[in-house]
Order: C-alpha cells, then structure tokens, then sequence
C-alpha cells in the first residue's frame, strides 16, 4: 500500500511563497491537485517517474514548480508569486501504473496523501 506524507502549508500574503514535500513509500509517477471550498479538485502539477517530465496547470505555470528527489522518494511543489486565487486544499497523489509519462487526471492516480491547507490573505 502506497504512503504519502505531505507537510509545508500554512498561512502566508499575497506574493509571498511555500513549499510542499509529499514524502512517499516508494517511487512513483507523482501529481499535485488542490480543491477549494465549494469547487472540484483540479490538477496543479505532475512530474513524471524519473523527474525528466514536467506539466502545469495553465493558471500556475511560471509560478510553481515540482520537482522531486528520488533519494529521498519525496515529491516538492515550490509555490511563488501566490495570489487569494491559489487558496486551496492541496493533495499529493501517487500512480502505481508503470511508464513514463506525466498524467494530469485524478482517474489517473491510485493513491492520495491527506492534503494540507494553503490559505493565501489578499
């Protein structure tokens, strides 16, 4: 059973940046959704199994960043430049399926950490 482990949310301005870790159990293809009050979950970032793969949601592109450390088989989601919009639950997901490829839907993921909020004051 896959684990995952997120931690690095919290309060912070307008402008201001965090960053996400999602430690895992293992290595995995790795995604990053988030899910405001009232909203569906919608798809942030996703990193392929061996790092060289990336893609964005168009909203954050040029402002996040993932990347991962397949040491320490952590996912990270650098988050700059955060705006009021960006306020949200965030969820690191894992996919077991085998290739390389980055995959930007939730069916596309079989394991989910149990998110971390990002609050964003204006």
């Amino acid at each position: 059973q896959v684990q995952l482990v997120e931690s690095g949310g919290g309060l912070v301005q307008a402008g201001g940046s965090l960053r996400l870790s999602c430690a895992a159990s293992g290595r995995y293809a790795m995604g990053w959704f988030r899910q405001a009050p009232g909203k569906e979950r919608e798809f942030v970032a996703a990193v392929s199994w061996s790092g060289g793969s990336t893609v964005y949601e168009d909203s954050v592109k040029g402002r996040f960043t993932i990347s991962r450390d397949n040491a320490k088989n952590t996912v990270y989601l650098q988050m700059n430049s955060l705006k009021p919009g960006d306020t949200a639950v965030y969820y690191c997901a894992a996919s077991t399926r085998r290739g390389g490829d980055t995959r930007s839907r939730a069916v596309q993921y079989d394991s989910w950490g149990q998110g971390t909020q990002v609050t964003v004051s204006s």
